[in-house]
């Protein structure tokens, strides 16, 4: 089947989207964009009627709360970001509400830290929400819970948000709208010779950092985060679509046959849900360095990093704890779940497992990390 035949018969079989609108589409100087809400909800009506179910991951309490303060107040700490959002989250469910409500449809508001995905009980507990939500026929509208997230528990964007929700409601379709009119080969803003990209076939070939840079100048994202956002659904077998989500009625176009913005395939093998899971739930705490031979035997044998491939570690981590591992060259390879803390694997680092509880002790583990718990090639 070609690529593109793929793409139509993919839209026609969704019955489970996540849909991303970021603060650059659904906002303006003067605040929320209410027509674009409007035309946001007519085209997910339709696709609900033909039995489809809907997740919204919303952007924009930041943007919609700017503008219910005075203008000399700057948003430039935690705090005030913060704030912000609380005064713009109630308008903006408020507006989803009474929207959707036109077209016989009810929303849910659901408020997600990254502290929520990253306990596997609390995880679970958001999956099983969700899923009573979508057999109601309920549309969750999701965003950040920036009111008391700190750093550490941040998403970063809510590219990413949406990245983890595609695991949490076993999504297989991603649409991703933003203010571009797609992906180009370099960015358009820059480089008026920009070419725009309609398909993308291997997304773990490209050279993200090469094509994507800066950031939306009301968002958190830009297309890097939505580029690694499709990089991970890619790796889940979830294909993305990115959109211009102020064309008018670009989704309700897309699903009735016009080929626009930037179709990303999916991965022929797809990684397991728990390790996507670990792999995504949470930043590196650390890094494990190792010599060409692990390389060889995670990359190609499909391993577990032996203690004896490490030849440095970075950072300071205990065990259980997520970590990256590098080449000496400084290729990221993977993440995973560390066996053992960082004072103890600099211990017994580049030595056999069999050494391991004459150094330590005890031999908890043979390994380093176990390869159930490790991802290849994580879109960090």
């Amino acid at each position: 089947m070609s690529k593109t035949n793929n793409r139509i018969q993919t839209l026609k079989d969704a019955k489970r989207i996540v849909v991303k609108i970021g603060s650059a589409v659904l906002t303006t100087s003067e605040g929320i964009n209410l027509g674009l809400i409007c035309r946001l909800a007519d085209q997910l009506a339709t696709l609900h009627e033909r039995g489809v179910d809907i997740v919204l991951v919303s952007s924009g309490a930041v943007a919609a709360g700017r503008n219910s303060i005075p203008s000399a107040v700057k948003l430039d700490d935690l705090p005030a970001r913060q704030a912000a959002s609380a005064i713009g989250q109630s308008r903006l469910m408020h507006e989803y509400d009474e929207t959707f409500r036109r077209f016989g449809l009810v929303t849910s508001q659901v408020l997600l830290t990254r502290d929520d995905l990253k306990s596997r009980k609390r995880f679970l507990n958001a999956r099983n929400t969700l899923s009573r939500l979508l057999d109601w026929r309920v549309i969750p509208i999701i965003n950040e819970n920036d009111t008391i997230a700190v750093q550490e528990l941040e998403f970063g964007d809510n590219d990413t948000l949406a990245s983890l929700i595609l695991n949490v409601v076993e999504a297989d379709l991603f649409i991703n709208l933003t203010s571009a009119n797609g992906v180009f080969d370099k960015n358009p803003d820059k480089n008026p010779d920009a070419k725009a990209i309609t398909c993308i076939e291997n997304i773990h070939d490209l050279d993200l950092d090469a094509m994507c840079d800066g950031k939306t100048a009301v968002g958190s994202g830009g297309m890097f985060s939505k580029m690694r956002a499709a990089n991970r659904a890619a790796q889940l077998g979830v294909p993305t679509l990115i959109l211009a989500g102020k064309e008018r009625m670009i989704i309700e176009r897309v699903f009735n046959g016009e080929e626009c913005g930037t179709w990303i395939v999916p991965d022929d093998k797809s990684v397991s849900r728990r390790k996507y899971w670990l792999a995504y739930h949470c930043d590196p705490a650390g890094d494990l360095i190792i010599d060409s031979g692990a390389k060889t035997a995670l990359s190609a044998g499909g391993k577990s990093l032996l203690p004896a491939g490490i030849t440095d570690v970075n950072g300071n981590f205990k065990a259980g704890e997520l970590v990256r591992v590098v080449s000496r060259d400084g290729e990221s390879l993977a993440v995973g779940l560390t066996c053992y803390s960082s004072d103890d694997m600099r211990k017994i680092m580049g030595v056999k497992s069999s050494e391991i509880k004459s150094i330590l002790g005890k031999c908890s583990y043979p390994e380093a990390i176990h390869r159930n718990n490790l991802l290849l090639d994580a879109a960090l």
